[in-house]
């Protein structure tokens, strides 16, 4: 029998050892890996891969089940968020156009405006929000909104209404496809008062006597004394809106505006304040027609100056200029000539002339409409100032008033500040005896007439005033305007500048045809020099001739 024999193995048998005796059995160096063909694996080695694989398996599993299950309905939603969505779609800007339909402001590629000069300031504007304006979700980055003018009064009438749109995109960003969900609606038509023809030919007129004569600036505005609406409200110099609206890529232009010294964004029409000077001298006659403090027919003596007797230096008496002397003059007269010694006389008084006092110039002043806002749509509108002995405590260190800053201040000068805008509607009120406007931008049927009071005077002390400032045009400061095709009523007004009163603006109001006023007007100015004898008048006989060869029917 055979016995079997354990042999105890000290190694491994690997598969190219088998069947080689020591005679064939090649002479390798195993030290260094000759003659090897792999290396073993370790038994635990194929275990602690399952494992591995087996909790890969099971996180993938339960990270499937939490989207799947748990999240499944949540990320379903924001997936169909991030390739489904809605985005505004903005409406067409509504046309805007003058009274005759002309248009003045549309869309084609961009928002486009009529391209003579003269509308700037009146039409204004379009741009992209504020970030202020788009945090508190007023506006959205993309939309255009108005900036300046007519765009930003009605903004909202011209914008119309935004749509929406759904909107699908793939992974990428890129639109798949799109369809309009809400549509937009255009914005509305805009139909204003202002005659496109006339506001070219204010401006032409403004811009040729500035470059003339050296002004830095002007405006040129007419209204409507019955329904106050606006035929020209004109600024020189001004912006072109097509420069300043999106898409414009002119940067050397739109740099000159804003280094431009001359201030071209301001509106001067509506927001720029002047010292009126004598203009204001029909308001005065007014007021002391009202308080009965003389007679239309009274004469009072200009011998070239008023003295009075200086209480702080007994030796040198106090000298208040007039212009030239006038000799004895009425009222009529004295407007038509503009007689500082007539109206320091009835506004602060003098020997046995009493005057209106400040009190009532400020009154009168206001009653008529001057230093407060006249309520146009147009925004930034200022309010101005008539002084006071209030006012000159606050701005002089507590000085007190005086009997000559009365008379200063009843001939429009001192601190006295009013807009154009403000000096035109009281113009249109004394020609139409005392109906105190709203101006109006919009073309208006006689039944938006707005008036915001009614001035309690007599008629005739409204004809005398008006009979004042015909002789003004006959006669008088404002004989430039005796034009052949229309009776015209004025008045004209050079308020000094500064300390050294070396320039002056320059003012002429008015209203035509007298008989029966149906429309009123202000130029002013802006700082000429003091000898210049050529300013408002001259614009406004430019533009009246001009007016008359191109659009007649307004003096019929």
């Amino acid at each position: 029998m055979f016995k079997k024999k354990n042999i105890r193995h000290t190694g491994e048998i690997y598969p190219d050892e088998v069947m080689l005796d020591s005679r064939n059995l090649p002479a390798f160096d195993k030290t260094q890996f000759e003659g090897e063909i792999e290396s073993p694996i370790a038994k635990r080695v194929p275990w602690v891969l399952g494992v591995c694989c087996m909790l890969a398996l099971l996180l993938v599993l339960g990270r499937f089940a939490q989207l799947q299950v748990v999240e499944g309905k949540t990320l379903y939603e924001r997936s169909v968020k991030n390739t489904l969505r809605y985005v505004p779609e903005y409406a067409p800007r509504g046309t805007v156009t003058d009274r005759h339909g002309i248009n003045l402001a549309w869309n084609e590629a961009r928002r486009t405006y009529i391209a003579q000069a003269g509308f700037g300031h009146v039409l204004g504007y379009v741009g992209y929000p504020k970030e202020d304006e788009i945090a508190r979700a007023a506006y959205e980055p993309k939309e255009l909104i108005g900036i300046d003018g007519i765009e930003a009064a009605y903004n909202q009438k011209l914008q119309g209404q935004k749509g929406k749109k759904l909107v699908e995109v793939d992974a990428h960003g890129a639109v798949v496809s799109e369809a309009v969900h809400v549509q937009p609606e255009p914005g509305a038509e805009l139909r204003l008062s202002i005659d496109s023809r006339l506001q070219h030919l204010m401006y032409e007129s403004l811009k040729s006597v500035a470059d003339e004569r050296g002004f830095t600036g002007g405006a040129g505005l007419l209204m409507d004394v019955q329904t106050g609406e606006l035929l020209t409200l004109t600024n020189y110099p001004e912006y072109e809106s097509n420069e300043l609206s999106p898409g414009n890529t002119d940067r050397t232009k739109l740099a000159s505006y804003f280094s431009d010294k001359r201030q071209l964004f301001l509106n001067r029409a509506v927001d720029g304040l002047y010292t009126p000077g004598s203009v204001v001298k029909p308001i005065l006659a007014l007021a002391a027609l009202a308080e009965g403090i003389i007679s239309p027919d009274k004469e009072i003596l200009s011998t070239g100056e008023l003295r009075l007797k200086n209480p702080y230096n007994p030796g040198q008496d106090s000298v208040f200029k007039d212009w030239k002397a006038h000799g004895f003059t009425d009222m009529r007269r004295a407007i038509a000539v503009s007689s500082d010694v007539y109206f320091y006389e009835i506004g602060g008084g003098y020997g046995s002339q009493r005057g209106l006092g400040i009190a009532n110039i400020e009154k009168y002043s206001r009653l008529f409409g001057l230093a407060e806002k006249t309520g146009v749509i147009l925004t930034g509108e200022p309010t101005g100032t008539i002084p006071s002995p209030s006012w000159k405590e606050a701005n002089f260190d507590g000085e007190p008033w005086r009997v000559g800053d009365t008379y200063h201040t009843a001939i429009g000068q001192y601190g006295y500040q009013v807009t154009p805008l403000q000096m035109l509607r009281a113009t249109a009120a004394i020609a139409n005896k005392g109906k105190l406007l709203v101006p109006q931008l919009v073309y208006a049927s006689s039944s938006m007439v707005m008036v915001e009071r009614e001035i309690p005077l007599a008629p005739e002390k409204f004809a005398v005033v008006h009979e004042g400032m015909q002789l003004a045009v006959e006669a008088g400061t404002a004989i430039a305007l005796n034009v052949p095709y229309v009776h015209i009523a004025g008045k004209t007004g050079t308020a000094e500048l500064g300390a050294t009163k070396a320039y002056v603006n320059s003012w002429v109001t008015g209203f035509f045809p007298f008989a029966a006023p149906r429309y009123a007007f202000v130029v002013v100015m802006e700082k000429g020099k003091r000898a210049n004898t050529v300013g408002a008048s001259a614009v406004m006989r430019r533009f009246l001739d001009k007016t008359h060869e191109m659009a007649p029917e307004y003096f019929e």
